[in-house]
């Protein structure tokens, strides 16, 4: 996918790109479920906590960076690009930022109830519980190739 992106898209080409490969949420459902909304144009963001990039030592990411979307088997799927990037407080995320995730029904209750369950699970063992207060790193992103299609997602998605 990479190859074929690059064949599109001459100027990211080059002998080492800045690129990563990854896939959304920890576990099979969600992780294919977001790729597949990713794709539809539902999905326009993703929103770990900072204290899993510290815990894991990845830098945060920044606005270009680009990401291959692998589904739960690391299968290729997508290429993202981040178009902003905000740190939020978890108590500060709002409507407009669960509604671009695009996951569940789409509203701030569901969005702040999966995602504390989700936190939770990500920040084991860091040494960080889940508080009011922790830094959500919000990413913005494009899906660039294959080019989403908007409005073709239907299925709702839901965290286990």
């Amino acid at each position: 996918m990479w190859r074929e992106f690059q064949a599109l898209a001459p100027s990211t080409a080059g002998p080492e790109p800045a690129i990563s490969s990854w896939h959304f949420c920890d576990n099979p459902h969600d992780a294919d479920e977001c790729a597949r909304l990713t794709l539809a144009g539902r999905k326009r963001a993703t929103a770990p906590s900072r204290w899993s990039f510290e815990h894991a030592g990845e830098p945060l990411p920044r606005v270009g960076d680009l990401h291959v979307v692998t589904n739960w088997a690391g299968e290729a799927q997508c290429i993202i690009r981040i178009t902003a990037v905000e740190i939020v407080p978890f108590d500060g995320v709002t409507a407009d930022h669960a509604r671009a995730e695009g996951e569940g029904d789409g509203t701030l209750a569901w969005w702040r109830e999966a995602h504390w369950a989700y936190y939770q699970r990500e920040l084991a063992g860091s040494g960080h519980p889940p508080r009011p207060d922790m830094p959500i790193v919000f990413e913005w992103f494009e899906c660039v190739h294959p080019v989403a299609t908007p409005g073709s997602g239907t299925a709702e998605q839901k965290e286990d």
